[in-house]
């Protein structure tokens, strides 16, 4: 199995790792349940070349647009034994499987959730007929067929747990990594999916799945006594979705003594959601704040509102948990008149929010946004022009390109993300526990 690594720039360019390759992990897991053996590579800008030879199958996973490239010169460059079976599969497939399926010329794209189906393409190794596979596209007659998309069940509580034991401890087991404390902690996922229609946000599907607090209990307590973790953040697009299934895990894991943090909307959460979040050791919730301009946000299609921010800001804080804020600053129709409404919601939220991280819009492959480039006068994603394979500028850190707009728009929308990011940083300046350690 071979992945790219995604690093984060913290507010002040450190570089650093983002949470392990849970995709992989997961097909990793199921490939060693049937008795398979499994290993797993990683790759990068300076590490495209891997000799994998040794091997009968090999899987690539593609988590993100911004890593297609990386991901094709690895596979044109990389080693294979004769009649290797290669596949293909992550976020980026899922929206492009023809397209991934000819730039990659695997054998098989894998599209949607790929536990059971990475079992059954592996069965067909030999014959290498695909076609009453569900969820997969590959060539028929020189050309990209997809089959039938295969389900998504609700409950994922048969999935083994993910196959950390493959990554080097390093990759999972972390620390400055849980707010801004120092605790040894691992990344863990509970939920996959999201039901929001965020116009900006490239989730992998819409139909979210849960696992039970007894499934979250379990895995916790390998952690403690595999890892001797002290903590974990929940790394879902979206944790706090149904509150019923919130409360089975915090009251599952409250004897636990753990602390987490994990992601939140500001409208799907109350007063009662937040203790009992607090008293299973919660202590900090990354909500998604996005704009402080309501105009931006109904443009967003966020559908929350100006009053719910300040109100959950509040009973967060009331309540004995963290408050941590993401921005995205640029989408279509921002300037300065809403980018200073975002600085007056801040000012007043100030005393109630930890830490704010700061995004700057990209029209992500995947999203609404992206798929709809006439509407929004998008420059460069026109879908029906050559596509030039620059897959790399569709990222969210520190990206500045002009997306949208005349160049009169684009020069004031870098006045105001100067203009907020200038506040926030006297607003929020870094502070450092151990060194290292940021505040973003």
């Amino acid at each position: 199995m071979v992945y790219p690594e995604v690093f984060d720039l913290a507010r002040y360019h450190e570089k650093r790792k983002e949470f392990p390759p849970f995709g992989v992990m997961y097909l990793s897991a199921m490939l060693e349940k049937e008795g398979h053996e499994v290993r797993v590579f990683s790759i990068s800008k300076d590490k495209t070349f891997l000799d994998l030879r040794e091997f009968e199958a090999v899987g690539f996973s593609i988590p993100s647009s911004a890593t297609f490239g990386i991901t094709k010169k690895t596979r044109m460059q990389s080693l294979y034994s004769n009649n290797a079976l290669i596949m293909v599969g992550g976020v980026h497939p899922n929206f492009y499987p023809e397209q991934t399926l000819l730039e990659i010329q695997p054998d098989v794209v894998g599209i949607g959730e790929c536990e059971n189906t990475i079992l059954e393409i592996i069965a067909q190794s030999r014959t290498r007929d695909f076609s009453d596979i569900e969820g997969v596209c590959y060539l028929e007659n020189g050309k990209p067929k997809r089959t039938r998309p295969r389900g998504i069940v609700r409950d994922i509580d048969w999935l083994p747990l993910p196959s950390r034991h493959l990554l080097p401890l390093e990759d999972i087991v972390m620390t400055n990594r849980l707010s801004n404390t120092d605790i040894r902690m691992a990344h863990v996922m509970f939920t996959r999916g999201c039901p929001f229609p965020c116009r900006f946000c490239a989730a992998a599907q819409s139909k979210i799945q849960f696992r039970s607090g007894n499934s979250a209990r379990l895995e916790l307590i390998h952690l403690i006594e595999r890892y001797g973790v002290e903590g974990f953040a929940i790394v879902d697009d979206n944790f706090v979705v149904d509150k019923r299934k919130v409360y089975d895990v915090a009251r599952s894991i409250e004897d636990l003594g753990l602390k987490w943090s994990g992601l939140s909307r500001v409208d799907t959460v109350d007063k009662d959601l937040l203790q009992a979040m607090f008293n299973s050791g919660c202590i900090e919730i990354k909500f998604g704040m996005e704009s402080g301009s309501q105009r931006i946000l109904n443009a967003m299609d966020k559908r929350t509102t100006i009053d719910q921010i300040r109100t959950t800001a509040r009973l967060a804080y009331e309540i004995g948990i963290k408050v941590k804020f993401f921005l995205v600053h640029g989408y279509p129709g921002e300037n300065l008149e809403t980018t200073r409404e975002t600085i007056e919601l801040l000012g007043q939220v100030a005393p109630f929010v930890e830490r704010v991280s700061l995004f700057r819009f990209s029209p992500l492959p995947g999203t609404y946004v992206y798929e709809h480039p006439k509407e929004f006068n998008l420059r460069g994603t026109d879908k029906n022009a050559d596509w030039d394979g620059d897959w790399d500028k569709y990222h969210i850190y520190h990206n500045a390109q002009h997306w949208w707009g005349t160049e009169n728009d684009f020069n004031e929308l870098n006045r105001a993300y100067e203009e907020l990011r200038q506040f926030i940083e006297s607003t929020w300046p870094a502070t450092y526990r151990t060194p290292g350690a940021t505040n973003n």
